[in-house]
C-alpha cells in the first residue's frame, strides 16, 4: 500500500522495500499484516529524538482585526506547546533446537515459520499498547489511544461519543485519520522502522534441567511509539455496551447514528487516510443488524485488492482484536 497524496509517512511496507533489497525484513512485515490488519493501516515516520518524537502544537491563534482608517491594529502572535512522545522496545527471543531444525532439509525456512508465533505475539503487543498504553502504570511502554481519550472534561472530550453503557461489558469504536499532520508511528532518530532482526546462529541452549544442548537463537526487536500530532483527526465511540445477555443489540442498532456523529466531530475528511476499528464482538453484531435491517446508514462493502472489505461512509472498517470487551467506563 503506498502512502497517502500529500503526505511524506510511509507504511512499514513502504519501509521495508526502501530499506531491504533482499526481501528478508519485506517478508517479516507481510507476516505482520496477516495478523493484524492495523499495522497496514499505520503510517510511520522516524523520530527527532533519540528516545521519540518532539511535536510543536499550535495552542491559540493571534488576534486579528478590523483597521479603520488612520487607526493601527496591534501586533498579536500565536501561542504553542511542545509534546514529547517517547518511544518502547519491545523485543524477543526465539531458539529451536538445532537437530530439530535441520529435520526438514530446509532450515531456514523452519526457523521462520517458528519465529511466526513470535512475530504475531508482538504485532499483537503493539497493537494493543496502541489502544492501551498509559506510561503512568507502564512506563517502558507508549502511550496509547485511550490513554489521551479518556476523559469527557478533558479538551479532546469533545471528540469522545458517549454510547451509554455503564456496565463492565464496555468497547470503543475509533475513527482515526493517520497522516503525518494528524497521528502515525514513529520510530526513534537514526533507528529503523519496523521489526529488526539478528540472527545469532548456533548456541548452546539449556533444557529445564540444567542438560545442553545445541539450538539456533534469533533476536527480534521493535523500536516504536505513537505520535497524536491533532487530537481533532481521532474520534472515539465510548461506553458502548457488549454484554450479549443485554441490550448490544439495541446499541449497535444506534451506531450508525454514532458513527455519523464521530465523522462530523473531525475537523475534516481529506486529511488523511482515515479508518474505523472495532473488536470480532461488535462487528459481528453491526453486520446482524445490516442483515435485519437491510441498511444501515451508508454501510457497504467494496472490492480492495480482490478482497471484500467493509465501508461506512466510504471509510474502510477494520476488525481489530486488541480493542476489548472489558474497558472502563468513560466519564
Amino acid at each position: 500500500m503506498s502512502n497517502p497524496i500529500g503526505t511524506n509517512a510511509l507504511t512499514l511496507v513502504d519501509h521495508a522495500r526502501r530499506t531491504d533489497p533482499d526481501g528478508g525484513i519485506a517478508s517479516i512485515v507481510e507476516l505482520l499484516k496477516q495478523t493484524n490488519e492495523i499495522l497496514d493501516d499505520m503510517l510511520w515516520l522516524e523520530g527527532n529524538l533519540p528516545t521519540g518524537h518532539r511535536t510543536t502544537v499550535r495552542s491559540g491563534l493571534p488576534n486579528v482585526a478590523w483597521r479603520k482608517l488612520n487607526y493601527g491594529v496591534q501586533p498579536s502572535k500565536s501561542t504553542t506547546v511542545q509534546v514529547d512522545d517517547v518511544c518502547g522496545s519491545l523485543e524477543a527471543y526465539s531458539e529451536v533446537d538445532k537437530d530439530l531444525a535441520m529435520l526438514n532439509g530446509n532450515t531456514s525456512d523452519f526457523r521462520l515459520s517458528e519465529a511466526g508465533a513470535f512475530l504475531e505475539a508482538m504485532s499483537r503487543e503493539l497493537s494493543e499498547t496502541l489502544f492501551y498504553g498509559d506510561t503512568d502504570t507502564s512506563p517502558e511502554k507508549f502511550l496509547g489511544l485511550a490513554s489521551r481519550y479518556s476523559s469527557f472534561a478533558a479538551a479532546n472530550g469533545a471528540n469522545i461519543i458517549d454510547a451509554g453503557g455503564n456496565g463492565a461489558d464496555l468497547s470503543s469504536v475509533w475513527v482515526v485519520t493517520w497522516g503525518a499532520r494528524t497521528c502515525h508511528g514513529i520510530f526513534p532518530k537514526a533507528s529503523k522502522a519496523g521489526i529488526t532482526h539478528q540472527d545469532l546462529g548456533e548456541v548452546t541452549l539449556e533444557d529445564e534441567t540444567g542438560g545442553k544442548y545445541q539450538g539456533f537463537r534469533d533476536h527480534w526487536q521493535w523500536k516504536s511509539g505513537f505520535c497524536l500530532r491533532d487530537w481533532r483527526y481521532a474520534v472515539r465511540i465510548a461506553n458502548l455496551n457488549t454484554n450479549a445477555t443485554s441490550s448490544i443489540m439495541d446499541d449497535i442498532d444506534k451506531l450508525d447514528k454514532f458513527m455519523m456523529k464521530a465523522l462530523n466531530r473531525m475537523q475534516n475528511l481529506t486529511t488523511g487516510k482515515l479508518v474505523w476499528y472495532m473488536n470480532r464482538t461488535v462487528k459481528e453484531a453491526l453486520d446482524i443488524q445490516v442483515n435485519n435491517r437491510g441498511n444501515l446508514g451508508g454501510l457497504i462493502w467494496k472490492d480492495v485488492g480482490g478482497v471484500p472489505v467493509e465501508h461506512f461512509r466510504g471509510i474502510p472498517i477494520r476488525m481489530c482484536d486488541a480493542l476489548t470487551t472489558t474497558e472502563a467506563v468513560v466519564a
